[in-house]
């Protein structure tokens, strides 16, 4: 008799996990590590979320862990400002799109799980990629104490734009 109950209690806990949850909460996340690198390396970087509210401070190379949602229905964004002296501010957009595993709600999650628990947690939403690597360039202005010639190929990417064919 102990046994049929906790096979009964078994079978209803497992079925409840399955139609009270979200399919992409059960196998995906709702916080996601994004790793930080620079070159040069140790350049001041601040992260802001998309209400301009500063969600971290520090130096690269740096981890830190971002919300995928940022409310009911709505993906986290974020803009990563890069700063070091003698080179050019760079400004870098984190978005997040939707995780395929979202969809499997159709099979395992139910209206539940696609219309309250996965938008709610944020798991619907997935990083873009765990890996920021960005390159600063010099800034004019640090390079400007002498006259230095340069070859087509050695300037920075970002300088070619203004550029004025003689």
């Amino acid at each position: 008799m102990f046994k049929a109950i906790y096979l009964r209690m078994s079978v209803i806990l497992m079925a409840a996990i399955f139609v009270l949850s979200g399919c992409a909460s059960i196998v995906s996340k709702s916080v996601y590590p994004l790793s930080i690198n620079s070159h040069p390396s140790n350049v001041a970087i601040m992260i802001t979320d998309k209400k301009g509210k500063e969600i971290f401070r520090g130096n690269t190379p740096v981890t830190v862990v971002l919300n995928a949602g940022s409310g009911y229905f709505s993906r986290a964004e974020y803009q990563v400002k890069f700063s070091s002296p003698g080179f050019d501010e760079k400004i870098v957009p984190v978005t997040f799109k939707i995780d395929g595993w979202y969809f499997g709600n159709i099979f395992f999650g139910g209206l539940i799980g696609m219309l309250i628990i996965d938008p709610a947690t944020g798991a619907m939403w997935k990083l873009d990629s765990e890996f920021l690597n960005i390159t600063l360039n010099p800034s004019i202005a640090s390079t400007a104490t002498g006259l230095k010639i340069l070859d087509i190929h050695e300037i920075p990417q970002d300088w070619k734009a203004h550029l004025v064919k003689l």
